[in-house]
């Protein structure tokens, strides 16, 4: 059976007719749903200063799953670790690890946006650098070392109670991200499927004396429904202005995982590449792509959760039970 995630990031556009209290309150709800149906883990995004109010503070959100879930695996993916402070980050997440029982966990990424560096005060031109900086300033204050950097002593405390320390991979699409996860020794997730970097990144851990760790990139966005031409006409409108955000923040030397060229709804349905399927079909799918992720994203685009519910209630009558039948 595949892995099945829940994932989140919150968006709230002015055309959704729900506002993001009444979103934030379904994804908790969601989140509790989602651990008791046995879900694998739930996923949580990053941006800044976004107009639909995309999710700023991921930490924030998992600390609040956290607290009312008592199993599931959460993640950042990604965390854009060159926006924060390291000694205050590896404070929160030592705290968030003891709070949690040890299930929350960050991909680490750089971002591609410039104007959410320049909110945040942080280095554009130097962010390959800062990133292998921020890092090493984690690790070393996981180890319960007391060290200086830039001129600040450094001592974090409580340690986390994961060992060696609280889970964190190396997120990019490129070979700078696959050697920066080789070097330090950290599992790397890449943004697609791309065979020379996977490769890149074990020679090189091969070299260095580690061992590889290469997770799966995230994978396709599925809904099920009863009747798919229905539930486009409902959501459509959603899923739609997700993928032209993306868009609208690409350009020839700045991408993201969400690669749609769609300006219509009709169009985004052709591609393909977000489908809503009936339980047969999904169940087809899954079995067929039995090591890809299933990604869930209920309130997808500022969704309604009054829309968003009965897909993932669909999936738990329809599709889980036949997933998890002997044979």
């Amino acid at each position: 059976m595949a892995l099945s995630i829940l994932r989140l990031d919150m968006r709230a556009p002015d055309f959704s007719p729900v506002g993001a209290g009444d979103l934030y309150a379904a994804a908790l709800e969601m989140s509790v749903w989602a651990e008791k149906q046995g879900f694998g883990t739930i996923v949580l995004s990053e941006h800044h200063g976004v107009d639909d109010g995309y999710l700023p503070s991921p930490l924030a959100l998992a600390g609040a799953i956290a607290g009312r879930t008592r199993s599931i695996p959460i993640g950042v993916m990604a965390l854009l670790l060159p926006l924060y402070d390291p000694v205050r980050l590896a404070e929160d997440l030592a705290v968030l690890d003891l709070a949690s029982g040890g299930r929350i966990g960050i991909t680490a990424g750089l971002g591609y946006r410039p104007e959410e560096y320049a909110m945040l005060g942080a280095d554009w031109a130097h962010r390959g650098r800062v990133m292998d900086e921020h890092l090493d300033v984690l690790l070393r204050a996981w180890r319960g070392e007391t060290f200086e950097w830039r001129g600040r002593p450094v001592r974090v405390t409580p340690p986390p109670a994961s060992r060696p320390h609280p889970f964190v991979a190396v997120g990019g699409s490129g070979r700078n991200a696959a050697r920066r996860a080789a070097r330090f020794g950290l599992p790397f997730q890449p943004a697609a499927q791309n065979a020379e970097v996977f490769a890149l990144y074990t020679s090189e851990c091969e070299r260095l004396g580690h061992t590889p760790v290469l997770l799966p990139p995230v994978g396709e966005m599925l809904w099920v429904s009863e009747d798919p031409n229905r539930t486009w006409s409902e959501i459509g409108r959603y899923l739609l202005h997700h993928v032209m955000s993306y868009a609208s923040w690409q350009t020839h030397n700045v991408g993201s995982v969400v690669d749609s060229a769609a300006t219509t709804v009709e169009e985004l349905r052709a591609e393909d590449k977000y489908q809503i399927l009936t339980p047969d079909e999904f169940v087809a799918w899954t079995q067929a792509h039995s090591e890809s992720p299933v990604v869930h994203f209920p309130l997808c685009g500022g969704t309604p959760p009054e829309l968003a519910w009965p897909g993932l209630e669909l999936f738990a009558s329809k599709v889980l039970p036949r997933l998890n039948a002997p044979g």
